[in-house]
């Protein structure tokens, strides 16, 4: 992965941060998490974080897959290029008009070379085989390659992992090798030339 800063100085970036867009899959919503979001993850203040997002939290939550060091990444990037904001993490909402919104996943996505962007994604188990990852992913790969200076999408997954090569394939990525770990694949969506 390059550094964020370097990568911000290429796409233009200021340091000032925009507003960026609640995206929206299907029933899903996928919202930008915000540097308060962010710190109420990371001390596991579930009330604080449902309140902030006004969804509930399931006992589910934090994704098992989430991995600690991320939360202090983000917030560096997020003090150090404030206007990366939406391009880190979206958390996955459910419900809403008349129901209780829920939150059932996260997705983000990081700077590589090459105007590369790695997603993540996760649903919780309750969420699983709801189409909820395919929805969110593939509105998430085509919002970021509308974004300037992006020129592809990739992901990995370990081999013993179909339901993540699925989500990918169904993003329209294609197999472009091995992943950075042993056992791992990686998937890409390059820009469309129009």
């Amino acid at each position: 992965m390059i550094d964020f800063m370097q990568w911000g100085a290429v796409l233009g970036l200021k340091s000032r941060p925009r507003r960026t867009a609640e995206l929206k899959a299907g029933q899903l919503r996928l919202v930008a998490i915000t540097p308060e979001m962010l710190l109420a993850e990371q001390e596991a203040d579930a009330a604080r974080l449902g309140s902030l997002l006004r969804a509930r939290l399931t006992d589910e939550w934090p994704p098992v897959e989430w991995e600690p060091y991320l939360h202090k990444m983000i917030q560096k990037q997020y003090d150090e290029l404030p206007a990366s904001f939406g391009w880190h993490r979206y958390v996955l909402l459910t419900g809403g008009l008349g129901r209780p919104r829920t939150l059932a996943g996260a997705i983000g996505g990081f700077p590589r070379a090459h105007g590369d962007v790695e997603i993540g994604y996760s649903t919780l188990p309750a969420f699983q085989r709801r189409g909820y990852a395919t929805a969110a992913a593939r509105t998430f790969v085509a919002w970021l390659l509308t974004q300037q200076c992006v020129h592809s999408v990739s992901a990995q997954a370990y081999l013993q992992v179909p339901e993540s090569i699925k989500v990918m394939e169904r993003c329209g990525m294609g197999c472009v090798g091995e992943g950075d770990e042993p056992g791992t694949v990686r998937y890409r969506k390059m820009r469309s030339l129009q």
